[in-house]
């Protein structure tokens, strides 16, 4: 079912009602991909918020992906665990799948980790690869804001570069320092449902690419546009179309993901403790 654009005053109300029900309001907020939803295990004194009751809030719709707000505390920062990432082939536009980021926004979140499960392109990434996003390829050529040029032609919306490329190289050095390995490359965003093609693999590798995927691009995008500072993470969860014998399926992506959590969970803590 098709959802239409969220009002204003819909994120106004949820927000209000998270301020009504949560006692300490987060700085940090984390959006889980596919896989890795348990990773909101980790918060201590946790507040769940189920996001069918907030006014406005589209529904997930995909297996891996809970349809939850978890706030709570780890270490001494707040933060809230975004448990049902809301995808665009799920027939929400774009400005529905963001809903969640202006819901963080209102709640006074300055930094924002996107996790995703992504297909590996460059050969070398095999399933359990860690990827840090440095930049990103939007395929689907959609943005949850309409640009507006200002007098002189240019566009105004949103920074030519919106990943946190200082905060990016402190958390590969806190990944290098836990002795967990993980590589640096560019995510490339396609609208989905349906898994790539061995020609659409060959395309995007020579478009640069290094890992593909079905979402994170329209969070940025739009945490950007409210000033938020963000770090990504994709998990390698199945070669790429063509580039391994496996069939690609979603249940593999999921089996990834957890086995994966240890070291995710020990570098997200870290990546807390670090901003701390």
């Amino acid at each position: 079912m098709i959802t239409p654009a969220t009002r204003s005053t819909d994120v106004k109300d949820a927000v209000d009602l998270i301020r009504s029900r949560v006692p300490e309001m987060p700085t940090l907020g984390l959006i889980l991909g596919s896989g890795l939803s348990d990773l909101a295990e980790m918060v201590d004194d946790p507040v769940i918020l189920e996001t069918a009751s907030l006014p406005g809030y589209p529904a997930s719709t995909v297996e891996g992906h809970k349809g939850r707000l978890v706030f709570g505390r780890l270490g001494s920062i707040q933060v809230v665990f975004v448990q049902g990432r809301l995808h665009v082939y799920e027939g929400h536009s774009v400005k529905s799948a963001t809903f969640p980021v202006r819901v963080l926004g209102g709640l006074g979140v300055n930094r924002l980790i996107v996790t995703n499960a992504a297909g590996g392109i460059r050969p070398e990434f095999s399933p359990g690869t860690l990827m840090w996003i440095t930049d990103h390829i939007n395929m689907a050529f959609r943005h949850p804001h309409s640009r507006k040029a200002s007098a002189d032609g240019r566009s105004t919306s949103a920074a030519h570069h919106p990943w946190d490329e200082a905060w990016t190289t402190a958390a590969k050095a806190v990944a290098d320092r836990l002795g967990i390995v993980t590589q640096e490359g560019c995510y490339l965003w396609t609208l989905g449902p349906s898994y790539e093609t061995r020609a659409e693999i060959r395309m995007f590798a020579g478009f640069g690419a290094d890992a593909v995927g079905m979402s994170t691009v329209p969070e940025v995008l739009e945490a950007n546009e409210l000033g938020m500072r963000v770090l990504g993470l994709s998990t390698i969860t199945n070669h790429a179309a063509g580039l391994g014998h496996e069939s690609l399926n979603h249940e593999e992506v999921l089996e990834v993901g957890r086995q994966v959590r240890g070291n995710l969970e020990r570098l997200i803590l870290a990546l807390v403790d670090d901003l701390a």
